[in-house]
């Protein structure tokens, strides 16, 4: 435990984050299993060294180990830790290493928990890939399939999804993999089963015929 600083208070003392331009205490070498703790004068950058000051001081020491252990997040869990552990002084390569990641990476998330408190420890939602067809369009393909094919315009007599890639590609100018067509029908809800097609030479009214002569 530094000088002055008691347990859970963070009191009005300045506790940095050196670069890593500045070695820790304990010199790289130092490793997870050796948590000899430093002093404040040692975890402060030196001479004109950039540091980062870990300036949130609404929570201390032990609240900030309280939220980590009611946090369900595992990543954000250890970001906090880390935290804690520099602000208990801690050198920054162990409480990196404890939290699983390098110094450069603990120095970027206490940017981020200066900023946002615990909140921006957490992982932000990354944007998903944008869908190749927009909604009308793909709207306009949900009828094609609804209405199913036309065979003296489309020549089949019903979708397969290369058909349906290949009028996709005419119409749209988006070339998508078969695979792609067949996830893109399941976000529409459409099953996979379908009627048996017809031969296109198939005569209807002879099967019908047919059916009514045998019958009697």
């Amino acid at each position: 435990m530094p000088l002055g600083v008691q347990p859970g208070d963070i009191g009005n003392r300045t506790y940095l984050i050196p670069t890593a331009r500045e070695p820790d205490s304990w010199g790289d070498s130092q490793s997870a299993a050796n948590v000899t703790r430093c002093s404040t004068s040692l975890i402060r950058g030196a001479g004109s060294m950039s540091t980062i000051k870990i300036t949130r001081k609404d929570l201390s020491i032990l609240q900030l180990r309280a939220e980590a252990a009611r946090t369900a997040d595992a990543k954000q869990t250890r970001r906090i830790l880390a935290i804690a552990m520099v602000l208990d002084g801690y050198s920054r390569l162990v409480a990196a290493q404890a939290g699983g990641m390098d110094r450069q990476t603990l120095r970027d998330w206490v940017h981020r928990y200066n900023a946002d408190g615990l909140t921006g420890l957490a992982d932000r939602p990354r944007p998903g890939r944008q869908p190749r067809l927009a909604e009308a369009q793909r709207s306009e393909v949900a009828k094609w399939v609804e209405d199913g094919p036309d065979l003296k315009t489309d020549g089949v007599a019903r979708w397969r999804c290369a058909d349906l890639r290949d009028r996709i590609a005419a119409k749209f100018h988006v070339h998508l993999h078969e695979r792609s067509v067949g996830k893109l029908l399941k976000k529409l809800n459409f099953s996979t089963m379908s009627v048996r097609p017809l031969h296109p030479q198939s005569d209807l009214e002879a099967q019908e015929a047919f059916k009514k002569t045998s019958l009697n």
